[in-house]
């Protein structure tokens, strides 16, 4: 069994998010960071469909996002767990949202862990 663990960071969007009206007057610049650990059979080939794709994940994000408004960073991160937990070779996901502009000294986030059971 070979163990990897897939990072995708950083990720911007802009989305609706959070329960004040400000927050719900415009959407806003959230940045996610997504942690895969990922269990192959064996130390996998050198193409892509021996591991998992994170350009899916980062594409169904953005899909995730794009006419939706969440009002809790909980929701949103507990939805791009189960989007990366669709992969069966995803044995653990780490999810963490950061709003970055809501404070003018200080980030606000949630990060959760999900595992396959």
């Amino acid at each position: 069994m070979a163990d990897y663990t897939i990072l995708l960071e950083g990720l911007e969007v802009t989305m609706g998010l959070g329960i004040h009206a400000v927050e719900r007057a415009a959407p806003q610049r959230v940045v996610l960071d997504v942690a895969l650990r990922c269990a192959y059979p064996a130390e996998p080939e050198d193409r892509i469909e021996a591991v998992v794709d994170y350009d899916f994940l980062r594409d169904s994000i953005h899909l995730l996002v794009a006419d939706r408004h969440f009002a809790l960073q909980e929701t949103l991160c507990e939805e791009v767990a189960r989007l990366a937990l669709r992969d069966a070779r995803v044995r653990e996901v780490r999810v963490r949202s950061m709003k970055p502009d809501i404070y003018p000294d200080a980030r606000i986030g949630c990060e959760i862990t999900r595992s396959r059971s």
